[in-house]
């Protein structure tokens, strides 16, 4: 799997670099040098410091200074950080172009990187925002593109291991998008997700094996995941009702003893799995 998502990348890349924008030039944050070149690996650390303390003190416009002065110098999570705020118009005018390119950045000097990096999280999470909106495109800038957006989910899932992108291709392999339908592929994405932690990989994978939907039927396991995938959900205050729907449905119709079952491995694995909730909170 990794090797496809390897030659996947190597060819969308070389489209990301063709259309790759510049970021905007910082103004007014105070370093050495005239150019972003002359900074050394401190000076960029200290940018990227100032900028994201002056974000979390509400000071945008400082805030963009020096996360725009580390992001023009390579940095890959301030690059991150602002694809982030203009993706969600945090601070700023929300321009999913402007997103896009940054996010493009990450991924376009990081693909390779070691996913133990400490700049995988950014990276992997990069190709994701990035496959997103090949999913959905951009108004006059970026067709909506699904056999592009499968591609990158497979490398981020498969290289990176990160869980959204493994949801999402679960999502894409199962419905038939972007590529042939294969619902034992998605069955195995969803549980490489499910397994991190993923509320919807949990509740899909569990309705898949409770239902037998084109896998072998597995109501103890399938009502296993969907319970998980409901104390998970309200254990983190996010109390999802298609979670909550589908495991009623699976509840309403198993056996007194699948119910036992499920219920004592849910705990189980709830039990054994506290810092997977933990972390989602």
């Amino acid at each position: 799997m990794a090797k496809v998502g390897q030659v996947a990348v190597n060819g969308w890349m070389a489209l990301c670099v063709s259309m790759a924008l510049c970021a905007s030039p910082a103004a007014a944050f105070d370093l050495p040098g005239e150019g972003s070149q002359n900074w050394s690996d401190q000076d960029v650390i200290e940018a990227f410091r100032e900028g994201t303390r002056a974000y979390y003190a509400g000071d945008t416009a400082s805030a963009l200074d020096g996360l725009q002065a580390a992001a023009q110098s390579g940095h890959p999570a301030a690059q991150w950080k602002l694809g982030r705020m203009y993706q969600n118009g945090d601070g700023v005018e929300e321009d999913d172009l402007k997103a896009f390119d940054y996010f493009n950045q990450v991924v376009a000097a990081h693909a390779e990187d070691s996913p133990t990096s400490p700049q995988a999280p950014f990276v992997s999470n990069a190709f994701v925002e990035i496959g997103s909106y090949y999913m959905t495109g951009i108004d006059n800038a970026l067709r909506p593109n699904m056999n592009r957006a499968r591609e990158i989910f497979t490398y981020a899932a498969s290289y990176f291991g990160d869980a959204l992108a493994q949801v999402n291709l679960g999502r894409m392999f199962l419905d038939g998008i972007g590529g042939e339908r294969d619902p034992r592929q998605a069955a195995r994405w969803f549980l490489l997700a499910a397994r991190k932690g993923q509320v919807d990989a949990q509740a899909r994978l569990g309705s898949m094996l409770f239902n037998g939907e084109d896998i072998e039927p597995n109501p103890v396991h399938g009502l296993m995941w969907l319970t998980i995938a409901l104390k998970h959900s309200r254990a983190t205050g996010r109390d999802e009702e298609f979670v909550r729907l589908e495991h009623e449905k699976a509840f309403a119709v198993a056996s007194e003893d699948v119910r036992r079952k499920a219920t004592r491995l849910a705990d189980q694995w709830l039990a054994d799995n506290q810092s997977i909730i933990a972390a989602g909170q």
